[in-house]
């Protein structure tokens, strides 16, 4: 039988993640308490079934009985029982902004703030985050990014890789990313805005990648940039690190960033260690303004 717990920081996504997998096959058993883990793997071994997929959604509700936590998974290793941790996190200003979007109170916030609770919530979860299989920064994921993740994972079979990069790039006049963990200023290299037949393309048009990349600066940034980021991963993920912003700025995000960013991300999609993603946050908004 193919047994995960599912669980996580409140907020994270856990509960969309259960929907998810009951849609891939598994049959979920929501909230289930600590206490009573044990006994269904003993029911599951007892009684001849054909469920053979199994997700169990534990989090920090279940009380008192999280302290139960190790003792059950040290007795499931005791039984040869096999089973996988699926942990659903997410960086603290998302899942207070999350808690403020859907006007809902923090399990463990009582009459106290928001972060507060989250910081409690950390505490209790330290156990699970540590023994997991897999960690999944929901962070900067759409649902449908998340919904692939797990498919890797649980449909596919593919090794699974815990940092998850992001190549972000943007115009420093619509202001820095605020997730940022690197960003770099390509704003030294010359500008297509001002060459004729090129302002209204973006760094996604061969023709502005093609200037780009023509002068030797733009070669050099970005064999160090590469040098610097493969330095890094192994010593992130060593470190625990769950998820990488990486942002590439220029004037208005539409040209020399896109086209760093873009040459980054094919530099990395060969990573065996690390999940990648690219996105533009601002290509487009100077041609919403009619600029």
């Amino acid at each position: 039988m193919k047994f995960v717990i599912v669980t996580g920081m409140s907020g994270a996504g856990r509960s969309t993640a259960m929907k998810m997998m009951e849609d891939i096959g598994y049959f979920c058993i929501d909230n289930l308490p600590i206490q009573l883990l044990d006994k269904l793997i003993d029911f599951s071994n007892s009684f001849h079934s054909d469920i053979t997929k199994v997700a169990v959604g534990i989090d920090v509700r279940n009380g008192s009985g999280f302290e139960d936590i190790p003792n059950t998974l040290k007795a499931l290793k005791a039984k040869k029982f096999p089973y996988e941790i699926l942990f659903l996190d997410a960086e603290d200003e998302v899942l207070v902004k999350r808690y403020k979007e859907t006007r809902r109170s923090h399990p463990l916030a009582g009459a106290e703030r928001i972060n507060t609770g989250i910081a409690l919530e950390r505490k209790k979860m330290e156990f699970l985050k540590s023994n997991a299989d897999y960690i999944i920064d929901t962070s900067q994921l759409l649902t449908r990014e998340l919904k692939t993740e797990l498919e890797k994972i649980f449909v596919d079979n593919q090794d699974y890789k815990n940092l998850f990069i992001t190549i972000l790039s943007f115009g420093f006049k619509y202001g820095i990313p605020s997730d940022s963990d690197i960003v770099m200023d390509v704003r030294f290299l010359p500008n297509p805005y001002y060459i004729e037949g090129l302002r209204a393309k973006t760094g996604n048009d061969k023709e502005i990648q093609d200037y780009v990349m023509q002068f030797p600066e733009a070669v050099e940034f970005s064999n160090k940039l590469e040098d610097m980021i493969k330095f890094l991963i192994p010593n992130y993920i060593s470190e625990g690190k769950n998820q990488l912003v990486i942002s590439i700025g220029c004037t208005g995000g539409k040209h020399r960033s896109v086209t760093l960013a873009n040459e980054l991300y094919k530099r990395l999609s060969d990573g065996k260690y690390y999940g990648l993603k690219i996105e533009h946050r601002d290509i487009g908004k100077d041609a919403l303004r009619g600029k």
